[in-house]
């Protein structure tokens, strides 16, 4: 699809006024969509207001209702909850109390609101808009406002953006918050389990979603869980035999402790509720063991937002504002929401009725249907946790007689381990053996490879690393010995997880099979390297983790610089070549600059950044942030950066060089890296699978693969993961800065730079086009984890 960009310089906010509230229960990352909706409408030359305490602020007006500035939403990025407040407002439900919100809104000359809430307070304002030209007719002859007012302010247009760390909107992938509440779960679930370890004990947590089983089914899903309770796939008859003898099952396995996870909305399925003392009894009672209980409550609400959360909401605030600025009288109330890695606009009743449609199955016993209703990444999410949480007896395994051995190659990246579980677990599902290679392709040659069955990979999720250890060293030197392993080991199928080296590995074996029928195999990468630079994929495993500790370190820093005042930091990133880490570090943790390979730079531009740092001490925000990618230039070395920034600030600010390192290698995977590791993985192994079956040859008794398609490369493109041939990808990448020729990411370098008061062009061809819910294609797409 050629279209000529479209940039949005044409919109002018001139004259507008924008009104910004968080209404519902709070969820962190709605700071961050409030500073981005005050910002690109303070850029657009809109006027803007906060509208303090939800709708219970739009009714009572006064203070309630404040034109902000650009520093108003200064630091408040790493803040969970809302800073301008968040009620639930009876009044608003009242003609009364919405005829005087209208009036306190045309006070002030806003006929734009941005609001951000879940479906109750998205369907308050859908009505709120359908009413207000009859609201503005009642003042008139009420005489509050005149007949010029009524023509003047004759269109409200709202847009939605879903606050909710339950997940629980239909249209759209993952709403804000949830991927932090995610975190405060998965940083719980980690610390309990080695309590548990201890003691042998079972534990049962209780997380939030009393209508939606979201949280439940993921953080059983990225902490390996024994069993889920969620409202939307209630129990069979007689769960409660099924479930104590798997818990006593996985005892006999030599399994220290149990994991049971319950939605606080759990019900069977006579619609009856499955609460977490009643599960903790039914385990003492009928097993005897040791069982405890654990409600999070609102620890899941609270904390800062992830890196997800944070970039999520800054480009759905962005695309509200532009929503906003391009709506006509004509158009629907829009929910700006994300599909994949792409912002989409859908129309707001048509996502609240089909949320609605999900209750409504569920009330009325049809949860086949709920299920389909919540989308497909939910529907693949129950699937990938029924096939990995419960083992079939041997009896019951197909056997297919083939070996597939599975490997990492390359640096290691959080996330492979859940990657590697996933394979073993799917693969002996399948009937295949299951081998283990250990250290990369180096090991390989050495003959490290052992079978491996489904319990060695229990309690793998959480483990950062790579437990089978890896290598960046590439096959071509020891063709000749990994031939003879997988000769001698009988080796029919290949996965290979990992980065660019991965990448490269694959080519140099397929390239090889002229030479080597062994390497005449099905085989498959699934891509993990904390740089995100891998041809083929959006994301990797890994990369989201790595994010999250640059800017959970960012953060610190930013803390220490307001405390010192007048300071700049400058602050160096990995990615080899690759500045995805340093762009979307920049853009979670809301510095001033991110220097990156990709977009070249001079001395003209790091004059231009030291100015505008100069004109920021003036304000009230006297810190700076500065993000570097390691490789983004030579000559402009860290040093040289830190240099040049410490001579030219003289006087006006100091500096201060961190260089990051080897921590964003480490660390517990996020939930994000362990469920896209599960779930491509799961995906990769079933590829082979079917694989194996197209390319057996009866005679002479060998599978045969020797095709171009046989050598993929599973990757997430926009919003579907995709199996490319290893060779098709070789036109797109970059060999020699180890980066593709084309990265989606660049798209949101101008957001970055708007966001911290620059002046640039933004290219909005790919938004503006509203969709309708029931069309979007919901593959298994990790922005959905």
């Amino acid at each position: 699809m050629d279209h000529q960009p479209k940039f949005f310089e044409n919109l002018s906010g001139t004259g507008k006024a924008i009104g910004v509230l968080t209404s519902g229960g709070d969820a962190q990352g709605m700071n961050a969509a409030v500073r981005a909706v005050v910002r690109m409408g303070i850029y657009v030359k809109a006027k803007v207001y906060f509208v303090y305490e939800g709708y219970q602020g739009m009714v009572d007006g006064g203070d309630n209702i404040v034109e902000v500035s650009w520093e108003s939403v200064s630091s408040i990025l790493q803040v969970g909850g809302t800073v301008i407040g968040s009620a639930r407002c009876k009044s608003f439900r009242t003609h009364e109390g919405r005829l005087q919100a209208a009036y306190n809104l045309v006070q002030r000359g806003i006929t734009n609101l941005c609001v951000i809430g879940g479906d109750g307070s998205l369907t308050g304002a859908n009505l709120f808009r359908e009413e207000w030209s009859g609201l503005l007719e009642e003042l008139a002859q009420n005489g509050k406002i005149d007949a010029e007012a009524v023509k003047k302010y004759a269109y409200l247009n709202i847009v939605g953006m879903v606050g909710s760390i339950d997940n629980d909107f239909c249209g759209t992938d993952m709403t804000i918050g949830t991927d932090s509440a995610l975190h405060r779960i998965i940083e719980v679930v980690d610390a309990i389990m080695t309590t548990a370890q201890s003691h042998q004990r079972t534990f049962v947590l209780e997380v939030m979603g009393r209508h939606c089983g979201y949280l439940a089914l993921v953080s059983a899903l990225a902490c390996g869980a024994d069993w889920v309770f969620i409202p939307e796939y209630p129990p069979e008859e007689g769960w409660e035999d099924m479930m104590c003898v798997k818990l006593s099952e996985n005892r006999a396995r030599k399994k220290r402790l149990n994991i049971i996870i319950v939605a606080e909305g759990a019900i069977d399925c006579h619609n009856k509720p499955i609460t977490s003392e009643k599960v903790k009894d039914l385990v003492v009672q009928r097993l005897g063991f040791d069982t405890r209980v654990t409600i999070l409550g609102h620890v899941q609400r609270g904390g800062t937002p992830s890196a997800f959360d944070r970039i999520l909401a800054s480009r759905m605030g962005v695309e509200a504002v532009l929503a906003l600025l391009e709506a006509t009288p004509a158009t629907p109330a829009c929910v700006v929401s994300l599909s994949g890695n792409q912002a989409v606009r859908l129309p707001l009743m048509e996502c609240v009725q089909m949320t609605q449609e999900v209750q409504k199955a569920m009330d009325e016993g049809r949860f086949l249907e709920a299920v389909r209703l919540r989308g497909k990444s939910f529907e693949n999410n129950l699937n990938t946790y029924k096939l990995l949480a419960h083992k079939k007896p041997d009896a019951e395994l197909p056997k297919t007689n083939f070996n597939v051995a599975v490997l990492n190659v390359g640096a290691p990246a959080a996330g492979m381990n859940a990657a590697v579980r996933a394979a073993v677990r799917v693969g002996i599902t399948e009937g295949h053996k299951m081998f283990a290679v250990i250290d990369g392709f180096e090991g390989f040659a050495k003959g490290k490879i052992k079978e491996i069955s489904w319990g060695d990979v229990g309690g793998w999720t959480g483990q950062g690393g790579s437990i089978l250890g890896t290598k960046r060293t590439l096959p071509a030197k020891y063709l000749e010995k990994i031939a003879e392993q997988m000769r001698t080991n009988n080796i029919n199928a290949l996965m290979v997880i990992g980065g660019f080296e991965a990448y490269l590995g694959l080519l140099e074996l397929s390239a090889a099979r002229e030479k080597y029928d062994e390497f005449c195999v099905p085989m498959v990468m699934v891509p993990a390297t904390v740089s995100n630079n891998v041809p083929g994929s959006d994301f990797s495993i890994g990369a989201d983790t790595a994010l999250n500790t640059i800017t959970d370190t960012c953060d610190r820093i930013k803390q220490s610089a307001s405390g010192t005042k007048r300071r700049v930091f400058i602050i160096e990133t990995m990615g080899g070549y690759c500045g995805y880490l340093a762009n979307m570090g920049a853009l979670a943790a809301g510095a001033d600059a991110a220097y990156i390979f990709e977009e070249q730079f001079d001395i003209r531009e790091l004059q231009a950044n030291v100015e505008h740092l100069t004109e920021k001490m003036k304000t009230s925000i006297q810190r700076g942030l500065v993000l570097r990618n390691e490789n983004c230039n030579e000559n402009y070395t860290t040093d040289f950066i830190y240099q040049l920034y410490s001579e030219e600030g003289k006087g006006v600010f100091d500096c201060r060089k961190n260089v990051l390192g080897h921590m964003q290698q480490g660390g517990a995977p996020s939930p994000f890296d362990r469920n896209f590791g599960t779930k491509i993985s799961a995906k990769a192994m079933q590829w082979i699978s079917k694989k194996l079956k197209e390319t057996y040859r009866k005679e002479p008794g060998k599978v045969f693969a020797n095709t171009e398609d046989s050598v993929c490369l599973l990757g997430m493109r926009r919003r579907n993961l995709v199996f490319q041939p290893v060779a098709e990808l070789k036109s797109e990448t970059d060999f020699v800065h180890r980066i593709p020729k084309e990265q989606w990411w660049l798209k949101l370098r101008p957001l970055m730079k708007i966001l911290a008061k620059y002046k640039t062009s933004y290219d909005v061809s790919d938004s503006g086009q509203l969709e309708h819910v029931a069309m979007l294609p919901k593959e298994a797409v990790p922005a959905a984890i």
